[in-house]
């Protein structure tokens, strides 16, 4: 009797611990389960794709000073062809013009003119690089594309009734407004070998510009 009564116990033992363990797997896996995916279903944009991006030829007018070593600055206008090679490089053709001022040796000289003909011309090829493309904010609701360039390239300059084998580098910020207009400030330094005060030396001439452009 006793023996039947402990066989019983045992029986009913196992089976509470074998009820217990499917429970406690039934609440691991509800609790393991993956939650479920929400699509955010978002909505797809329209984009407005600067129409500058498929435009590669750029006309620019230019003026603003040229400060010609040894004489007073003058102003100095000009115009520009320019084509976009790649998003990096771009070539141009530059022509400007512009009128010394007196020269300091003509100041020191009594009146005395150096310069019969004080108009200056000049034509370049040059190549640029677009260094830090970027973007202008203007208040919180207005971008407009933006880019600091370096440029340089080989010429001539018509000064003093000769032509001068010239340099040029310099560097400029430009900016888009617009699709197809940009407006770049820009400085340049034009160095050639002259002798006008009878000594032979190499002149650096400055140049600082406002550029207006047109893309087509």
């Amino acid at each position: 009797m006793e023996s039947r009564i402990r066989s019983i116990f045992l029986t009913t033992a196992v089976t509470a611990t074998f009820l217990s363990l499917g429970a406690s797997n039934a609440w691991a896996q509800d609790s393991e389960a993956a939650p479920e995916v929400i699509d955010p279903a978002v909505e797809r944009r329209d984009i407005d794709v600067a129409a500058i991006d498929t435009e590669d030829f750029e006309v620019t007018a230019f003026f603003g000073l040229m400060s010609v070593e040894d004489f007073e600055s003058g102003g100095v206008y000009g115009a520009r062809l320019g084509y976009h090679i790649s998003e990096s490089f771009f070539a141009e053709a530059s022509f400007g013009a512009t009128k010394v001022g007196t020269s300091s040796f003509e100041k020191l000289g009594g009146g005395a003119e150096l310069l019969s003909n004080r108009d200056l011309t000049y034509y370049d090829l040059s190549l640029g690089y677009n260094l830090f493309p970027g973007e202008v904010f203007v208040g919180s609701k207005r971008a407009m594309n933006s880019v600091v360039y370096l440029v340089g390239g080989l010429g001539s300059t018509n000064f003093a009734e000769d032509n001068h084998f010239t340099i040029n580098v310099g560097f400029g910020v430009k900016v888009l407004p617009t699709d197809y207009v940009a407006i770049s400030l820009e400085v340049r330094d034009y160095m050639f070998d002259i002798d006008i005060t009878g000594e032979n030396k190499t002149t650096h001439n400055l140049q600082g510009t406002l550029n207006i452009s047109y893309f087509f």
